[in-house]
């Protein structure tokens, strides 16, 4: 019996070094290993194959537009908006130096892409800009802001900018309370002389400029965000307020002590009747209109205190709002909204606004076991929802008609907004949602003590959330829209239109014009050579005086798609762009005496180098 006893250990001793000595661990990562490489596949773009969507992002405080390519999340542009850019000349020449308005910086929110049918047309994108209270358009035809407009009255348009079914108007309400024109007032005096204001722009895409048709007067809460809304819907927008408290300082306690502050529902179109038929007050030059004096044309409903988004859902029969600091989702029925409001079943009124009953426009409230901070919704093509929760980090997907939770994946870290393919028209795709997050601890190497924000990439196309990747992006994304490649028609070329002011298409027309203490050089760039004088001794030089007036007017004749040529003139701090078939301007003074060389500053041939020449400024 010992014998077998010992036999019987022996074995089992043989057998466990045989498993320490020579098995496998790694097998139960395998299951691990081949996910990944799954996830990588799905996110791996071929060389000479390309992205399905584009995706167009907020620059946050650097006043930009980043530009990326889903499922490969590779970074394609940086598109300069409200600041300027060296490395195109943005805001060195004249035009965008013009539209700039002197201001070196932006704050740069929420882009919203034009709409037709309440689909992404792809035509241009509109740009906000918190800081500084302005809107931008974007031709998405050549990727170059187009048109600026500065906004009176305003106090930084922060829940905008969105549009409306076809792009009738970009609406952007303000985020800050002011009185009108930013006049002195004493902020005890805040409740009367403090305005909210939402600007309805109009943009004409013919000659690509903006006009603003009129602005919205509105108590002095804080109007955080907003959307427009579709279809049955289409002639509203709705915003979420916050500071109903009417709070001057400290506003972190101060803001949140009501129970619950209100969805601000407006109805544009009955507010453009009112204005076409001269009903409307002249504020430092803006037509305003304060609908409260226009029988149904502002609302207010009860919402979860100091909510953040308000997102209409894709058949316009919904909005739903997000908490913040109440950890749900509430859904709310338009239909419910219009009942309520033909049998004038209101539940009083705040600051003059007609207030909604919540319990008779509430379809239901969604809250999620342990979901915390839930910022924006975006949607899918299968009725579903999906909700960003900064402070529990992750993505839920519930079910828009019943609440119910389908599925949740955490994210890497804080995500505020999310964006969907197509999340934002009548139509989206239901493939991809990327969580634009303000936090990455340790996910990428370090950089100091300012880390990146981060991307994540999930697939919805299933039952189940897929993640797929984390993405590093520039400081600081806040909202982004997916948009599919086919939709956007990018330019190879700027068109050969021989009419254009200042244009010269032939290098033997190059020429050099006195006007007085002004020089007009009428020029253009080829590889791999300037000719700025084509009857010259050498025509690649420039004479001019000290305290010229010196206008290059530079044309791009080599009509080769990427072939952009730069002119950064030495010393002189300046330098812009022109892309193939592109005239552009650069106006400065000559007031230093001396020899500058100017030179091609974008890599164009083999002969980049020798693309030179030299501006010669003769001294008093």
């Amino acid at each position: 019996m010992q014998r077998i006893l010992y036999g019987v250990v022996g074995v089992l001793t043989g057998l466990l070094v045989s498993i320490v000595f020579f098995a496998d661990f790694n097998q139960a990562n395998a299951g691990d290993a081949a996910a990944n490489k799954s996830k990588a596949e799905k996110v791996y773009v071929p060389y000479g194959e390309q992205d399905e969507y584009y995706m167009f992002a907020s620059g946050g405080h650097s006043g930009q537009l980043f530009v990326y390519g889903v499922p490969s999340m590779r970074k394609i542009r940086t598109v300069p908006v409200f600041t300027p850019d060296p490395a195109t000349g943005y805001g060195f020449d004249d035009k965008t130096k013009e539209m700039l308005g002197g201001y070196s910086w932006g704050d740069f929110h929420h882009p919203a892409v034009s709409e037709t049918g309440g689909d992404y047309d792809g035509e241009f994108l509109f740009a906000n800009d918190v800081g500084n209270n302005r809107v931008a358009a974007v031709d998405l035809s050549t990727f170059h802001t187009s048109d600026i407009m500065s906004l009176p009255n305003m106090g930084g348009p922060h829940a905008g900018v969105f549009v409306t079914e076809n792009t009738e108007y970009i609406a952007m309400p303000t985020r800050f309370a002011r009185p009108l024109a930013g006049e002195y007032a004493e902020l005890d005096k805040y409740e009367e002389d403090y305005k909210g204001v939402v600007s309805m722009t109009t943009f004409d895409r013919k000659s690509k400029k903006f006009d603003l048709a009129y602005q919205i007067v509105l108590p002095p809460w804080s109007y955080d965000l907003s959307d427009a809304g579709k279809k049955m819907s289409k002639d509203w927008i709705v915003m979420t307020t916050y500071n109903t408290e009417f709070a001057t300082t400290n506003l972190e306690i101060n803001a949140s002590q009501n129970d619950r502050d209100y969805i601000v529902m407006i109805n544009w179109k009955r507010l453009e009747d009112e204005v076409a038929n001269g009903n409307y007050n002249d504020v430092n030059g803006a037509k305003m209109i304060d609908p409260r004096d226009v029988p149904g044309a502002i609302f207010a409903i009860p919402v979860a205190k100091s909510p953040h988004g308000v997102d209409v859902t894709p058949d316009g029969e919904r909005f739903i709002a997000s908490g913040k600091l109440a950890p749900l989702m509430t859904v709310f029925s338009f239909e419910k909204a219009f009942e309520a409001i033909k049998s004038k079943d209101f539940k009083g009124e705040e600051f003059d606004i007609p207030v909604l009953p919540y319990e008779k426009v509430v379809e239901r409230e969604v809250d999620p076991e342990g979901a915390l901070g839930p910022l924006h919704t975006q949607f899918d093509d299968k009725g579903h929802a999906y909700n960003t929760m900064f402070i529990s980090s992750e993505i839920v997907k519930w079910k828009v008609d019943s609440g119910e939770v389908i599925d949740r994946k955490p994210t890497y870290y804080s995500p505020g907004h999310a964006s969907a393919a197509e999340g934002d028209t009548i139509e989206p795709d239901g493939k991809y949602i990327v969580a634009l997050n303000k936090i990455a601890k340790d996910n990428f190497l370090s950089v100091g003590p300012s880390h990146p924000e981060s991307m994540d990439l999930f697939d919805i196309s299933g039952d189940k959330m897929e993640h797929l990747i984390t993405a590093p992006t520039d400081p600081e994304p806040h909202y982004a829209q997916i948009v599919h490649r086919d939709k956007i028609k990018p330019k190879k070329i700027y068109d050969k239109d021989e009419s254009r002011e200042n244009s010269v298409w032939s290098q033997d027309d190059a020429r050099i014009e006195r006007k007085g203490d002004e020089v007009h050089v009428y020029g253009i760039a080829m590889r791999s050579k300037f000719v700025f004088d084509a009857k010259a001794e050498r025509p690649d030089a420039v004479t001019v005086k000290q305290g010229d007036t010196v206008y290059f007017h530079m044309t791009n004749i080599d009509l080769d798609q990427d072939i952009t040529h730069g002119f950064g003139i030495n010393d002189y701090d300046l330098n812009f762009e022109i892309q193939p078939g592109q005239t552009n301007t650069l106006t400065f003074k000559a007031d230093k005496a001396g020899t500058f060389p100017i030179y091609c500053t974008n890599f164009c041939s083999a002969l980049h180098q020798e693309m030179s020449g030299y501006l010669l400024v003769e001294p008093k």
